[in-house]
């Protein structure tokens, strides 16, 4: 996707580029840029990788092995969200990946002893969302959902 492209999905003055998960998603692709060789990008344009359109999904074939690409978006993701719930209840949350070859696996986030986000991998090289405000919203229901797990079980969470 050129520049020019994202600047029309991503609007640099989206109120939703100030909430603290897209924030943190920012810090996370930001620290995947070891080299620094995307430090002078605007924020809305270092998001855009996360963002697949329904037509640029249809031009991924349907069978295929993920790239590093594909696999940095899924890191950032789980990345981001694991640091939002650490926010949210003080305590480590270590998300932990396994992935085969062919873009199936598993990815979970522990909360102590507490595994409190818990989601199959398929398809991962077509990983990716339809908007910033899709990506936050899934985000939120899968913070949500930790968060209540996490006050359900404190003792086994550490609290």
């Amino acid at each position: 996707m050129t520049t020019d492209t994202a600047t029309a999905i991503i609007a640099t003055d989206d109120p939703i580029l100030e909430t603290d998960f897209i924030r943190e998603v920012i810090r996370q692709v930001r620290a995947l840029d070891t080299y620094g060789t995307r430090e002078s990008e605007p924020d809305a344009q270092l998001l855009e990788q996360l963002i697949l359109t329904a037509e640029q999904r249809r031009q991924i074939p349907i069978v295929g092995d993920p790239d590093a690409g594909a696999i940095a978006r899924l890191h950032v993701f789980y990345n981001a969200l694991a640091m939002m719930i650490e926010r949210e209840c003080g305590l480590l949350a270590s998300p932990m990946m396994s992935l085969n070859r062919e873009g199936f696996g598993r990815v979970i986030i522990a909360v102590g002893k507490l595994i409190v986000v818990d989601k199959s991998l398929r398809d991962v090289h077509r990983f990716g969302f339809d908007s910033l405000s899709k990506m936050k919203n899934e985000a939120d229901k899968l913070l949500s959902v930790a968060l209540n797990i996490i006050g359900d079980h404190p003792k086994v969470a550490g609290l």
